[in-house]
């Protein structure tokens, strides 16, 4: 089993120091933006500009000179619920065993926390204090941090580098992309501005933060990689970078050689909860857009296209005659989506969004939540075999809609007589009122259980063609090896969640 663990990099403050753990990572450093965002009466003010002098090859000290005033420490004083304190199971996140009375070791596993499970204790709401960094953008005191520094903070205090301190207002968050907006008083802030060219693979870059409460330091580094997906996170287009960042990072800057922000350093890829140079960051484009959101209105707004996607896979796009195994199939489409009204299905295949190629399905995801609600967007499909373009006005995403999921029973196998198919699959219809077929065994030899196929699925559609009979099921095989393919399209569903699989045929 891996041991790695993405790891948030704020940092926890209290009885004991803890870590937190989390899927999509984040690091807490808050930094000033330039431009719109900043109060249309202050120009320019105070506007960090780094010497032409500064050259990498002779040390980046005038760069971390430059910029440091308007790099700051974010300190959150914040309660936990006591629902959080029972789900971690106790005051302390140790995972004590329950020792029957008189047990040597009973006692001092008990004053370290273990009473509020054993002895059946309701759990107390907790308060703690977390630090993490950030930056400041305008000279009238906005400061950007991320989200998970500052979510549940009854207060938060900016600290700038000569230790002067406020209390800060949070301005808006955005979960989905870990970014939070504070704001500040004053009029002739020293700020940072991000970068006006796209950085590369390879380029440099200088992060300054928080590090376990070290105010002011700062690591070196390059660019590793562009457009990195970790895992836990619903965004998917990070930079990696090598500058050492660890607990109290998050939210901090890392700047290009021209002191320029890059992006938002916020989780970082770690075996042992300590830095091995690999870190991430939210890169600048995506910063300004949901900073420039936050400031105007404290919240965003999303695009929102009403389908379920999936990858295409390899078998996927065999299975359909396409000869990429790029873009998104569309696996369901919403009853009050803007998807389904459009024209859109159930087994398309979108590869193209304005005429943008889409490489899988959070690419899509991507990149229809980055459009305006109410854009009309032209989506370039694939479907039976041919290209089609349709237009779509996308709607707005209700981000806790998608948090809640679609809760829907699973298919309940009936009495009618089962029947063996062509593919090692044990089909019966469904009686539950969905149709489909349901699996009630698998050939654990066939290219069937390979895929993944298993009892109490339900095969809904074959080739596009819905199914309800063995015949029907038999019929749309036969079809697809008519067509010259030895890759069928099948689409399934599993507890109500629907999928496709590209099921190789036997010759």
């Amino acid at each position: 089993m891996r041991s790695s663990i993405l790891k948030r990099t704020s940092r926890w403050l209290g009885a004991s120091t803890l870590a937190l753990l989390v899927g999509i990572g984040g690091v807490s450093t808050a930094f000033v933006m330039t431009g719109q965002t900043a109060n249309a009466q202050v120009q320019n003010a105070a506007q960090i500009t780094v010497p032409e002098t500064a050259q990498p090859h002779a040390g980046f000290a005038d760069l971390v000179e430059a910029v440091k005033p308007a790099v700051v420490s974010i300190l959150v004083e914040a309660e936990e619920s006591a629902e959080q304190v029972q789900r971690r199971g106790g005051d302390f996140n140790f995972n004590f065993p329950d020792l029957p009375e008189g047990h040597p070791f009973r006692d001092f596993f008990d004053q370290f926390g273990n009473g509020p499970r054993g002895g059946g204790e309701q759990a107390q709401p907790r308060q703690f204090m977390a630090a993490g960094s950030g930056f400041v953008i305008s000279a009238d005191g906005y400061v950007v941090t991320n989200n998970h520094v500052v979510e549940n903070a009854t207060k938060v205090t900016v600290v700038f580098e000569d230790g002067s301190e406020q209390v800060a207002e949070i301005v808006g968050l955005d979960e989905r992309t870990d970014l939070a907006v504070l704001k500040i008083e004053g009029q002739d802030l020293p700020f940072v501005s991000f970068e006006t060219e796209s950085s590369r693979v390879g380029d440099w870059v200088v992060a300054v933060g928080n590090p376990f409460g070290l105010g002011g330091t700062v690591t070196v580094g390059v660019i590793s990689g562009q457009g990195r997906n970790i895992g836990g996170s619903n965004y998917g287009d990070f930079l990696q970078i090598d500058a050492a960042v660890n607990t109290g990072n998050s939210g901090g800057p890392a700047f290009n050689t021209k002191g320029e922000v890059v992006g938002v350093n916020t989780a970082i890829y770690s075996p042992n909860g300590g830095n091995v140079g690999i870190a991430f960051a939210i890169p600048a484009a995506t910063v300004k857009g949901i900073v420039d959101q936050l400031i105007k209105t404290g919240d965003v707004t999303r695009g929102y296209l009403g389908v379920g996607i999936q990858d295409v896979t390899r078998d996927i796009a065999d299975g359909v005659g396409l000869a990429d195994d790029k873009g998104a199939i569309i696996s369901n489409i919403a009853e009050d989506g803007p998807a389904g009204p459009a024209g859109v299905k159930s087994g398309d295949i979108v590869t193209a969004v304005d005429g943008d190629p889409i490489d899988d399905a959070l690419d899509l995801s991507r990149t229809i939540a980055g459009k305006s609600p109410d854009t009309t967007v032209e989506l370039t499909i694939w479907r039976d075999g041919a290209e089609t373009k349709l237009s779509v006005q996308l709607g707005t995403l209700d981000e806790e809609a998608v948090a809640q999921g679609d809760e829907q029973s699973a298919p309940t196998p009936q009495a009618p007589v089962p029947a063996e198919s062509s593919v090692g699959l044990t089909l019966v219809p469904n009686a539950d009122g969905n149709g489909g077929l349901l699996i009630q065994d698998v050939d654990p030899e066939s290219a069937a259980a390979e895929k993944g196929l298993a009892v109490g699925d339900a095969i809904l559609e074959v080739n596009n063609q819905p199914v309800n009979t063995l015949e029907e099921f038999e019929a749309a095989i036969e079809g697809v090896k008519a067509q010259g393919r030895n890759t069928a399209l099948v689409k399934a569903s599993r507890d109500g969640n629907v999928t496709f699989i590209g099921l190789p045929l036997s010759e």
